[in-house]
């Protein structure tokens, strides 16, 4: 199944430079697929013309967009001040159902505010959730709110529950994944007020309820989807790629301490390279809004052409297993069943 993507061009810390590059390299691997890069036009025709692609590279085409949403622009400018930025400009392409889904590196709390307004939240949602797959153990895990909400209620809390099952229900094919709730315990008499009405709910619901997981259940793969607020997932994120990072560097400044480490390290080579791809957070690059009419994912602001192209990935794949109407069709019956009970 060919799917169109609409691309923020000029998103992130980079723009163009990153971005054009990424969809080339993605084109030249889904030649079905066509990609919509939106931004302004000159930067982006000079831009393929200094990586060497055609104007008319097939499956590619340039919309226009005048302006820009800045990385540190308040999510309230951005949305009343700068209706034809790039940004603004791809999601309506999502909105008027020329694309299937939007990739952009902007600024976070621009792109979820354009988002809910432009294609509102689905029924019997009321804050849609930012959910990421971090790599585990046993494989990987679908984690969230990851930022887009700070304070949640317990019912907040069943409602990204839903969504993160039937995402990874949806993108892996796995019947009735199951889904732990992000504790300081495992023991339900622990957490806030919140958490523990959270748990009572996830308990009574039809989801594969696992229980309460702690921060190290996380990367030992225990469950399939983990569920916390945005405060509390936005700093388990940054902490894992932090340890990441540490241990990457760790291991680069141990073996190349002497000739003998050295020496040591191309016999590791292999292993070495295995772990890096592992760990390697790029590989996990794209992070869906779920809860909206449309599929949006955010990449990293400071994503390389490999990362955001990694982006790119994540939104045709979920356009491709129909994510938008697994999840609406399991909020709807949760949303009926809530409504009669």
């Amino acid at each position: 199944m060919d799917v169109t993507i609409a691309i923020d061009a000029m998103g992130g810390d980079h723009g163009v430079c990153i971005t054009v590059p990424a969809v080339i390299s993605y084109l030249k691997k889904h030649p079905a697929d066509k990609v919509i890069l939106v931004g302004l036009e000159e930067q982006i025709r000079k831009e393929l013309q200094a990586i060497g692609a055609a104007e008319d590279y097939p499956g590619l085409t340039i919309h226009p967009a005048a302006q820009i949403v800045a990385m540190d622009e308040s999510p309230q400018l951005a949305l009343r001040g700068k209706k034809d930025s790039s940004m603004r400009v791809a999601i309506n392409l999502v909105k008027k159902g020329d694309a299937a889904a939007c990739v952009s590196a902007g600024n976070t709390g621009a792109l979820m505010a354009t988002a809910r307004y432009v294609l509102k939240t689905l029924t019997g949602i009321d804050r849609p959730a930012i959910a990421s797959f971090l790599p585990t153990r046993k494989g990987q895990v679908c984690m969230l709110d990851l930022g887009a909400n700070v304070n949640c209620t317990a019912e907040h809390l069943l409602q990204f529950a839903i969504m993160g099952s039937t995402l990874v229900a949806a993108l892996e094919h796995r019947e009735n994944p199951s889904v732990g709730l992000l504790n300081i315990g495992s023991e339900e008499i622990k957490g806030s007020e919140v958490v523990k009405q959270a748990g009572e709910l996830l308990q009574n619901s039809n989801l594969n309820f696992y229980g309460n997981v702690e921060g190290n259940d996380i990367f030992n793969g225990v469950t399939d989807v983990v569920v916390c607020d945005g405060f509390v997932g936005n700093v388990a994120l940054k902490t894992a790629e932090g340890v990441a990072k540490m241990m990457g560097g760790f291991l680069k400044e141990g073996f190349s301490r002497n000739l003998f480490s050295k020496i040591a390290a191309l016999v590791a080579l292999p292993v070495l390279k295995a772990f890096k791809n592992r760990l390697d957070h790029r590989r996990y690059n794209g992070a869906s809004f779920l809860g909206l009419k449309g599929i949006v994912v955010k990449s990293h602001g400071s994503a390389d052409a490999f990362a955001f192209e990694c982006a790119i990935e994540r939104a045709a794949e979920e356009a491709r297993g129909g994510m938008l109407a697994h999840i609406s069709k399991q909020v709807e019956i949760w949303h009926n069943a809530r409504q009669s009970s």
